[in-house]
């Protein structure tokens, strides 16, 4: 054998060595993403495998959209609830009007029937967290481990990738929209509209303040777990549907936006104390 050959089989017994070595490192850090709200298809740390020519920007949060047609969101939070949510499905499904649903991971869990259905009545659903906490008081693990949880429990149930957040009680700060949007590329998602329907339990007036704030480009906050806002808003969609209103989901809403997301474009929503 000759003095290369000597050479050339140290240098293979070396490489296969340090693949060796390598190896279980690559396998724990490809592991370790999981852990932070990555799913396995999702590539090591979000980065994509080949050149990054236009990078993802996370934006300001989204209240409203500035536009000129009469498009507005209708938007559900804290669901799904075993027997609201269906009525509320029934109404909307009647009008053939689409909303979004922000739904609290462990209430799919409980009913992922309802939350099959959400998506198969071509309603956009989204983020509310797990357990629906002040994520502005949580660690960056904490926040993650809430989203993930919801993230993944929607996908094993729907199939759906959800692509936008509502922080509960409408409580963040740039630790939440940056877990969010890392994790998951979530935009973070507010409102222009409140009833107030969690703190008064009246059909009439959840109707009058829906209504009377409407105007394009808005985004409605209600709740599916409480029965007078179930009631309220068939003469909601009545109303607003003779005034030539057209519902659309949040994602939808974002598309047809001309702000660029900029601060002075938005309209800033009312403080929301409880849920």
């Amino acid at each position: 054998m000759s003095a290369s050959d000597h050479i050339s089989r140290r240098r293979f017994l070396r490489t296969l060595t340090l693949g060796a070595c390598f190896y279980p490192a690559a396998r724990t850090l490809a592991s370790m993403g999981s852990e932070f709200g990555l799913h396995p298809a999702t590539p090591l740390l979000g980065m994509p495998s080949g050149p990054l020519t236009n990078p993802p920007v996370m934006l300001p949060p989204f209240h409203s959209a500035s536009i000129g047609t009469p498009h507005l969101a209708l938007t559900f939070d804290d669901g799904p609830h075993g027997s609201l949510t269906p009525r509320l499905l029934d109404a909307l499904a009647k009008r053939k009007v689409k909303a979004t649903f922000y739904v609290i991971g462990r209430n799919v869990e409980t009913h992922p029937d309802i939350a099959r259905r959400i998506v198969a009545e071509g309603h956009e659903i989204a983020n509310h967290t797990w357990s629906h906490p002040s994520l502005a008081g949580l660690s960056a693990e904490r926040v993650a481990d809430e989203l993930r949880r919801t993230h993944e429990i929607v996908l094993e149930v729907t199939g759906v990738r959800m692509t936008n957040l509502r922080p509960p009680y409408g409580a963040f700060n740039d630790r939440v929209r940056q877990v969010a949007f890392d994790g998951h590329g979530y935009d973070t998602i507010m409102w222009s509209v409140d009833p107030q329907d969690w703190k008064y339990r009246n059909s009439a007036r959840v109707t009058r303040e829906l209504v009377s704030g409407a105007a394009p480009g808005a985004v409605l906050l209600c709740h599916d777990i409480h029965k007078t806002t179930i009631t309220a808003i068939p003469p909601v969609l009545d109303q607003l549907l003779a005034r030539d209103f057209q519902f659309v989901t949040v994602a939808q809403l974002m598309a047809m936006d001309k702000s660029g997301r900029q601060d002075s474009n938005l309209r800033p929503p009312g403080p929301k104390p409880g849920a």
